[in-house]
């Protein structure tokens, strides 16, 4: 790490000319972090920290002097860094750590966040969730934990790393020709990440040259094939198959994988002893039953299946659903259709973020390369911008004065700031504005990027519909109201089919019960999102309750369970399991404590359905935690939460058995 600490240096000041131009059009923030670490001086963050109000990039109002005493400073730091040819500094003390972070995003931060800084960011180490044996692993029959994981996209793809790093051998099942998964498969116009790129990647992969904040469905594919590629993962991957069921044999402690190609053709079995589910919850789509769907005669597909071959330039278009899909692709169509009738059932939240249409600096991403720490401050930045520092305006304060609104000042404040937003978009349009702000709370359902998405409903060729829907006829959508809308091309935007979780593989475990009986139509439930009783040494990504509501990035939700399940691993192999089982009891109390904190979320209000919650009105997709609770939860396997079994030996806990692990005995919720 010294060294290339020090050759980054040198580069950097290689040039003074040109790091002067970078540093003139990079963001103050991580600038100013990078300043602090390498000198330890806290009166110029003392100076600075008042005029940053809020983690983005565009909430500072540095005054330009001062933000030339801070790259002026930079620039002699770095100098005499390279010239000394000086090792890089000792990570700053806790107390100093945390006035840099509360500084750089323009509110406390709260001393806890410390040690989630320093991994993610890699402050300290160059890749801290990495899962290292315990013992020598000469002297260990690691060969024998073959694992199976069911999907080759950001999730699949992280655990394939981890596993290839441990020396655990390993195969990817792939149902698509190659990788990508949800980012192969939604090939809209407009496709993109409303996840910030500089924090929606891989913590030990960063990439320093995003083309853009939040980037376009092509560049993020491109990232990922990219790290297939870089870490050698593509030769696990078995393409063009997908997974019909897995059995797990108590008789020897393996999984029998049913699998068949994609295009049809032989079944075939596979054996492992770790099955791992890394598919995702939005990859099925969800197709409404709308009277002659059946019936159109023109193109018809959905949004997650576009088909490129139908032209769109001068047609009448309908589309079908107003929410992420819709947001992104909806837009993009709108300047050469001839006619675009949007259909909305109800309205959604759309915040606007000055960032979202922007490219990336070239000052930017000159830092990024160039610059020690400049790209671990920019990610922290975004940690705190998109999620954790908002998560408390998202829980009902009982002597609310205005529940049907919102939930709490703080949610109130962002209804306000929404709707200001939406009232300029529209120029006034009184009758779009009753149809487009929501009669729920902020945050109740996903909040959304509005991509220009109100000065689209604005375009002449553009009708926002809010009727309900009475049939569809072949060339045709009828309004229960008699209204006829006539249409070549009817696009689903009308998601995805979140609560039937690892549908259709049939998964079956301990005595042949499949997780659709254990779960039901809708009702999936599991150990912090990862492990479900009953289905011994079986793993999921991306499993129940860990969809980020809140914001917050989901690659960041797969490393904490790839940790985890890497630890799993590694505890059956150096202990001789066979098997690895939860216990029901500490399964039931983790989810007895997941729901009573659900019912304290904006997601439960009264006036909300949504995809996050099944029939019951129970929810089932979304995590209530903040990222930090979620990484609390997932930093250590605890062996005594499971029961494991050699070879030949019964299930038991291992060590000394003891009552019921509750959750809430490891986790703290904010």
């Amino acid at each position: 790490m010294r060294n290339s600490f020090q050759e980054q240096v040198r580069r950097a000041v290689r040039d003074e000319a040109a790091l002067r131009q970078a540093l003139a059009d990079a963001d103050i923030a991580p600038m100013l972090m990078v300043l602090v670490q390498l000198t330890g001086d806290l009166a110029i963050l003392d100076e600075v920290a008042p005029h940053i109000h809020g983690a983005w990039s565009f909430l500072e109002s540095v005054p330009e002097p001062l933000k030339q005493r801070v790259r002026d400073r930079l620039v002699e730091a770095l100098q005499d860094y390279a010239v000394a040819d000086r090792a890089p500094p000792p990570l700053p003390p806790a107390e100093t750590l945390q006035r840099m972070m509360s500084g750089g995003v323009g509110q406390t931060v709260p001393e806890e966040y410390i040690p989630v800084l320093v991994e993610e960011t890699r402050l300290a180490e160059e890749d801290p969730r990495a899962v290292h044996w315990r013992r020598d692993p000469a002297g260990l029959p690691v060969g024998a934990m073959q694992v199976v994981i069911v999907g080759a996209g950001f999730a699949g793809l992280c655990m394939g790393i981890r596993l290839k790093q441990m020396g655990i051998p390993f195969t990817i099942l792939e149902k698509n020709p190659t990788v990508g998964g949800t980012w192969l498969e939604n090939r809209y116009p407009g496709c993109a990440v409303d996840t910030p790129n500089h924090f929606f990647s891989y913590s030990f992969a960063p990439n320093h040259a995003w083309t853009r904040h939040f980037s376009q469905r092509p560049e993020i594919h491109r990232y990922i094939e990219d790290c297939f590629e870089r870490f050698d993962i593509r030769r696990y991957v078995r393409f063009g198959v997908e997974v019909t069921r897995a059995a797990f044999d108590e008789a020897t402690a393996r999984w029998a994988v049913t699998i068949r190609p994609s295009a049809g053709g032989a079944e075939e079995s596979l054996s492992c002893r770790a099955l791992v589910t890394a598919v995702g919850q939005l990859n099925r789509p969800a197709i409404p039953s709308i009277p002659g769907l059946d019936d159109f005669k023109g193109p018809l597909f959905h949004t997650a299946r576009w088909d490129e071959a139908v032209p769109l330039a001068g047609k009448r278009v309908a589309m079908i659903g107003t929410g992420a899909s819709a947001m992104q692709a909806a837009p993009a169509i709108a300047p050469e259709v001839a006619e675009l009738v949007v259909f909305q059932r109800t309205p959604h939240w759309a915040v606007h973020n000055p960032n979202y249409h922007k490219t990336v600096s070239a000052g930017n991403l000159w830092c990024l390369e160039h610059i020690p720490y400049f790209g671990q401050w920019l990610r922290f930045q975004l940690f705190w911008a998109g999620s954790d520092g908002f998560h408390a305006s998202l829980q009902v304060d009982p002597d609310w004065t205005q529940p049907d609104l919102s939930l709490n000042e703080a949610n109130h404040r962002m209804r306000e700031m929404l709707t200001e937003h939406v009232r300029k978009e529209l120029a006034g349009d009184e009758d779009l504005l009753a149809k487009v702000i929501p009669g729920y709370p902020p945050y109740g359902k996903r909040m959304l990027r509005d991509n220009h998405w109100y000065r689209m409903l604005k375009r002449p060729n553009v009708t926002l519909e809010t009727a309900q829907i009475e049939r569809i006829t072949e060339n045709a959508i009828v309004m229960r109201d008699g209204r006829v809308h006539e249409v070549d091309v009817i696009i689903l935007a009308t998601g995805f089919q979140a609560s039937k979780m690892l549908a259709p593989m049939e998964i079956a475990g301990r005595g042949g019960r499949t997780i659709r009986a254990a779960w039901g139509e809708d009702d999936p439930r599991a150990y912090l999102g990862i492990t479900a009783p009953g289905f011994p040494n079986f793993f999921m990504i991306y499993g129940p309750n860990t969809n980020l509501a809140h914001g917050g990035s989901i690659i960041f939700h797969h490393e904490c369970q790839v940790r985890y399940i890497c630890q799993a691993l590694r505890e059956m192999v150096e202990e001789g399991y066979a098997s690895l089982e939860v216990r029901p009891e500490v399964h039931d109390a983790y989810n007895h404590l997941l729901d009573e904190t659900c019912r304290r979320m904006v997601w439960t209000h009264p006036g909300v359905t949504s995809w996050y919650k099944n029939k019951a009105n129970r929810v089932t997709v979304t995590s209530p935690w903040r990222l930090l609770d979620y990484w609390k939860l997932t930093q250590h396997f605890v062996p005594a939460e499971f029961r494991a079994a050699r070879p030949g030996e019964p299930m038991q806990v291992p060590g000394q058995a003891r009552a019921a692990v509750d959750s809430a005995e490891r986790l703290t919720v904010s």
